[in-house]
């Protein structure tokens, strides 16, 4: 596991969504194998939970593209696990059981014994794809309709792909589908591309001879594979649009509700309050038009062409208890697209894990009339804060920030390595955050609030038999805190002594050195840093200086479950 202590360097806005954006698809299976394509992400529970009430389910193969691969399937052929290209489920053998979870924008072969339709639980995602640099490829695409009249054919769906020599499909360009029963030379089947529609939910094989990233013949660049995720500070955000056909594209735009999240998953308390984002050039700013989820508006995109779509947010009716979420569903009349894509808000408060940087230039001297305080160069000094939906800060030792153990094994936050799980079963590899001044394993309730014009406080004791004890020195008879017989513990004040440290943070609207910092009093929480220090001393020791805040994550919850021993 990846252990930052902190230096501003160091320090990583994890932008992992936050409050999901939950869809339910239908998948039609028929008896034999099945392509199919999760444009969605299901890992929030096992493949295991996903098919339980499905026993005819048997097999689940998930396909692993790689384009570095040495060895690799150049046409389409029966699923083996001595290849690293594919990862396997059997029901019935617990050996053959390494796929665990089903990730978005993969493409299954799924063996079914009878026709069954199963529902999916999924977290909306962009469409992606990646295509093997040869060999055959094994992708869905996000056009509209189920295969039928509504949904393109392949050859206009593809009429956009870049082939070596043209902009249009090869002539000939092999493409397969499952059509259930036994593997053979006839399943998958070749389809004709001229009269062949495309199904969405179902994966394909394609062997075509160039290298590309194509989805559809409209394509969307998102700020990231969370969508339009708006966070706490986010006001505005934008979705590039390009049209790769060579006719105009006339899109529908509407929000649409997210489903409520699956058990484990934090829940979200309603819609997203998203505005559409106009340029008046009469007043050289944006009007924001408020979207609803019964609203709907138009867009062209010139053939060939590019827009951008600019939204914004209304946070003032947003509780800082809760997050919310919505989909931006946008729609061609060909069926060439119909993508639901996430989008996510949280209330702009302190909520969450912040790294605090300090930097102590003052200390006062114990000497009457000692001339002057300030330091020759300021002394460093690392601290951790979580603060809770409740604005409730507590001070750590130490944060594990990474995919939880809990059911549906959610991103969390917790001060226990044994709570998150190990780097080898994540998604999201876990990090730990790290103050190594302080006593371990430490959650220290503060008082006050982390906010603009306030002061938060903390007591930190350090016993006096704690390895951190800055008189305890554990090959040093003098300072090991036992006696001459090295069997029996001493009290505290023999060799060393307790220390109490009383750490104040106040809040100020700007940088207290007079500088400019983008972000100030948002994503970067700052003003004047004081503590007093007692036992090291027999009189109180008083230092000040200045103190940065910035945000690690933004999620407010934190399992303060102890280590154990």
């Amino acid at each position: 596991m990846k252990v930052i202590t902190f230096t501003f360097a160091a320090i990583v806005l994890l932008t992992s969504t936050l409050s999901a954006q939950w869809i339910t698809r239908d998948y039609t299976l028929i008896s034999g194998w099945n392509g199919v394509w999760l444009a969605g992400d299901a890992s929030h529970t096992t493949v295991a939970d996903i098919f339980a009430d499905y026993p005819e389910v048997t097999e689940v193969w998930r396909w692993n593209p790689n384009p570095d691969q040495i060895l690799f399937t150049t046409n389409p052929s029966a699923p083996s696990t001595s290849s690293e290209e594919w990862t396997v489920w059997k029901r019935n053998d617990i050996h053959e059981q390494m796929l665990k979870r089903m990730v978005g924008n993969s493409a299954y072969l799924i063996r079914s014994t009878a026709a069954r339709t199963v529902p999916i639980k999924q977290l909306a995602l962009p469409p992606a794809a990646t295509w093997l640099i040869t060999g055959a490829n094994f992708l869905g695409f996000p056009a509209a309709g189920n295969g039928t009249a509504s949904s393109p054919t392949f050859n206009a769906y593809f009429s956009s792909y870049p082939s070596a020599s043209t902009t249009v499909l090869d002539p000939g360009s092999p493409i397969y589908r499952y059509i259930g029963g036994e593997l053979s030379p006839a399943n998958p089947m070749l389809v004709n591309t001229s009269t062949e529609r495309l199904d969405p939910k179902k994966a394909y094989w394609f062997q075509f001879p160039t290298v590309s990233n194509f989805t559809a013949p409209v394509e969307y660049e998102l700020p990231s594979s969370a969508g339009l995720a708006f966070g706490r500070t986010r006001s505005a955000m934008t979705v590039g649009v390009t049209n790769r056909s060579t006719a105009n594209m006339v899109l529908t735009i509407t929000l649409e509700a997210s489903e409520p999240a699956p058990a484990g998953q934090r829940g979200i308390a309603g819609d997203v309050a998203l505005t559409r984002r106009i340029f008046n050039s009469e007043t050289n700013s944006f009007d924001e038009i408020p979207l609803s989820t019964s609203g709907a508006y138009t867009v062209t995109v010139p053939a060939s062409g590019r827009m951008n779509l600019d939204f914004g947010i209304d946070r003032s009716e947003m509780d800082t208890h809760f997050s919310y979420a919505s989909l931006l569903r946008i729609r061609d009349g060909n069926g060439f697209t119909d993508v639901s894509l996430p989008v996510s808000a949280e209330a702009p408060t302190t909520a969450g894990l912040w790294g605090v940087k300090v930097r102590v230039n003052d200390v006062v001297s114990t000497v009457p009339d000692a001339p002057g305080t300030s330091t020759s160069q300021p002394f460093p000094l690392r601290f951790l804060i979580h603060v809770n939906q409740d604005g409730e800060a507590r001070m750590l030792s130490q944060a594990f920030v990474g995919q939880l153990t809990s059911a549906g094994n959610p991103l969390g936050i917790t001060i226990s390595e044994t709570e998150v799980l190990p780097y080898n079963e994540s998604d999201i590899k876990p990090r730990r955050y790290v103050a190594a001044q302080l006593p371990l394993d430490q959650a220290i309730a503060g008082m006050g609030a982390v906010s603009t014009g306030a002061t938060a406080s903390w007591v930190i004791n350090i016993d006096h038999d704690d390895v951190t004890n800055p008189f305890v020195h554990t090959y040093h008879p003098d300072h090991d805190n036992l006696d001459a017989t090295f069997e029996n513990r001493l009290p505290s004040g023999v060799e060393s002594y307790t220390v109490n440290r009383t750490c104040d943070f106040t809040f100020t609207s700007s940088p207290p050195d007079g500088s400019t910092i983008t972000g100030w009093g948002n994503t970067i929480l700052g003003g004047i840093y004081t503590e007093t220090l007692t036992g090291l001393n027999r009189q109180s020791l008083h230092v000040s200086g200045t103190f940065t805040m910035a945000r690690i994550s933004e999620i407010g919850e934190i399992d303060l479950t102890q280590p154990s021993d």
